[in-house]
């Protein structure tokens, strides 16, 4: 396996947590495991520090690092800057077929929660943010909240499960979708800032 393979490999193992946060990271151990050579473990740990998904302590190694409440809001606080612009690119290049696409997963997402399914909600939730990205065609903007997003992987169904907050998240969702859909790039910033600012205020609510 390329070194390339070897950092998403583990990159992915960390992001649905089959390493765990604080898990120490045994260079010898993950070379066995993913089938990689030491220096191809080496490199990938590096790059995933970067990524703020590891961390290095001296004399001791590597360890997953763990993301608290604190950090998972301020990191929902800019990933709303972030995806706020890409909503706005997403409404200027949105066709008549992606809203059509737009509107489907939000159809699906209705669907989800009103037989009760909220896990599944949660996850076409996701899917209508990582479509607006793909409208969007903000590589930079992209790469960033993909960063960020990653750090966030055992928060992601935590303000699904609050009272209220299943139809407060479609409304957003929804205001989102049809400012894209008049193209109106203003409103859509505007309703992406709002919609992640609330999952922030709702997460620091139920860390308390």
């Amino acid at each position: 396996m390329s070194a390339d393979n070897g950092y998403e490999a583990l990159r992915q193992a960390i992001v649905v947590g089959s390493l765990q946060p604080n898990e120490r990271l045994v260079e010898a151990n993950l070379a066995r495991e993913f089938g990689l050579g030491r220096s191809a473990v080496r490199t990938a740990l590096a790059r995933l520090e970067q990524d703020g998904l590891v961390e290095r302590e001296p004399h001791r190694g590597a360890r997953v690092r763990l993301i608290d409440e604190r950090e998972a809001v301020e990191i929902l606080e800019a990933r709303a800057v972030l995806e706020g612009v890409a909503a706005r690119h997403a409404a200027q290049n949105a066709t008549t077929a992606d809203v059509k696409r737009l509107r489907q997963i939000l159809k699906e997402m209705r669907r989800l929660l009103d037989s009760g399914d909220l896990l599944r909600a949660s996850d076409e939730n996701a899917v209508l943010h990582r479509t607006l990205l793909e409208i969007a065609d903000h590589p930079t903007v992209m790469r960033l909240i993909s960063m960020l997003k990653s750090q966030l992987v055992r928060f992601q169904y935590r303000t699904i499960m609050l009272p209220g907050r299943t139809e407060r998240s479609f409304e957003e969702h929804s205001a989102i979708v049809d400012a894209i859909a008049v193209g109106d790039p203003d409103a859509a910033e505007k309703a992406m800032r709002r919609h992640l600012s609330h999952v922030a205020e709702a997460l620091r609510g139920a860390s308390n």
